[in-house]
């Protein structure tokens, strides 16, 4: 391996491990909700809509994170975005509810830098034939991150650590990560200046939106992430809990097993869409495979399954959102690298900001309020996200097929043209 390809890898992999930190500040809220409502004085409600406020920082900064990339370069933003997540943990440490709302806020638009930095290292330093695969494994140290944030610290919550203790202990870390990022991350190459940066990053979003590819990328990306970010993230451990009969162990340890898929799922559907050189087909099966299990997860018999089985696969499964944040890199100009995975973080996150408190309220209205929900209210409120997942899998067929695979005809005709 070369020293340039060194430095690369170990940029990517510096970055990979803050994404896993912001990952893991994203899932923990799930396994404290009733702690943060003791704390913050608000309702179980109220309190799912305090934590989706991440998503509020997270979506339209990843629109300033891509371009930024593009402009500036890793080393002199990621490390800023680190900073940014750690004073907003402090923040929610306070235990004041606005000034924990402006700090779940400022979590995700550190947050951002963290997945657009990685995935923008990965795919303008190595081959463009093991982009899937990197990004993949970029969402894998995510993924683990939201696992540890779930199944680390519910015991650590169990065994009686305060929730503040642990957002402070988290706020000094990302401190510190921001240090080790401006340390670690190499100096980029001298750049011309120029003046008009504004109008060419103006330019370069207007590209990336105009083009209808990157807008299917965004909304089939959401679609396929729903079920992770707000049902298993927010609302997993209390439907283990409430609509399921299951002790709050048990329950953490379920919930973990989505994102514990997603370990396993980003890297290898990322790996095997490489292999067969396309993307569309990945995305299509493991849309399929998610739609099955998130719909017996609500309506199926949960003892059908050995202990753990169907979150794992439906995490596996939803693996298949990241492949879209591929497809828009190669739907759009290279010089707009970033910018293209803002605008897929952006298109995505979106739907997450929005439809957090959307889901809250439709949960709150079909239970009456009552202070513990059934089976049926649960079922009532998330099965909209099984239309969802059917509506990405059929948006998935007007995606142009951007794999290495469509390029091999056009090479052979070349090569046999020249002999």
């Amino acid at each position: 391996m070369s020293r340039g390809a060194r430095t690369a890898a170990v940029a990517w992999l510096v970055t990979a491990v803050y994404y896993f930190y912001q990952y893991a500040l994203r899932s923990a809220p799930a396994v404290m909700m009733p702690q943060l409502s003791d704390a913050f004085g608000l309702t179980a409600m109220g309190v799912a809509s305090l934590v989706g406020l991440f998503y509020y920082g997270y979506s339209p900064f990843s629109l300033v994170a891509g371009v930024a990339m593009d402009r500036l370069g890793p080393r002199k933003v990621v490390p800023i975005g680190a900073a940014t997540v750690g004073v907003g943990a402090l923040l929610f440490a306070s235990g004041n509810s606005e000034a924990a709302s402006v700090g779940r806020v400022l979590q995700g638009a550190g947050g951002v830098f963290a997945l657009i930095g990685a995935a923008y290292i990965a795919t303008t330093n190595f081959p463009a034939s093991r982009a899937a695969t990197l990004i993949g494994a970029t969402q894998m140290f995510g993924m683990a991150g939201g696992s540890a944030g779930q199944v680390v610290v519910g015991p650590m919550i169990g065994a009686g650590v305060s929730w503040s203790t642990f957002w402070i202990g988290m706020g000094i870390a990302g401190l510190v990560i921001s240090v080790l990022l401006f340390v670690l991350l190499p100096a980029p190459e001298p750049a011309v200046r120029r003046d008009d940066w504004l109008k060419a990053a103006v330019g370069a979003l207007g590209t990336v939106f105009r083009n209808p590819q990157s807008i299917l990328c965004g909304i089939i990306a959401g679609l396929l992430f729903i079920p992770t970010t707000i049902f298993d993230m927010i609302w997993g451990v209390r439907y283990l809990q409430e609509a399921r009969g299951f002790d709050y162990a048990s329950a953490v340890l379920r919930s973990s097993m989505v994102p514990l898929g997603w370990i396993i799922g980003c890297p290898l559907l990322g790996f095997l869409s490489d292999r067969i050189g396309r993307r569309k087909p990945v995305i299509m099966a493991g849309g399929v495979v998610l739609l099955a299990t998130l719909a017996w997860i609500l309506f199926g018999r949960t003892n059908l399954f050995p202990p753990y089985v169907l979150g794992l696969v439906a995490g596996v499964a939803s693996g298949a959102a990241m492949l879209p944040y591929t497809v828009i890199k190669e739907a759009n100009p290279p010089e707009a690298s970033g910018t293209a995975t803002g605008v897929v973080n952006f298109l995505n996150f979106t739907f997450s900001a929005l439809l957090t408190p959307v889901f809250g309220w439709v949960l709150l209205s079909v239970s009456g309020g009552l202070p513990q929900m059934q089976l049926e209210h649960y079922q009532t409120a998330f099965a909209p996200l099984l239309v969802g997942v059917a509506l990405a899998i059929l948006l998935t067929f007007f995606l142009k097929e951007t794999g290495p695979a469509i390029q091999r005809p056009g090479q052979v005709a070349a090569r046999g043209s020249h002999g």
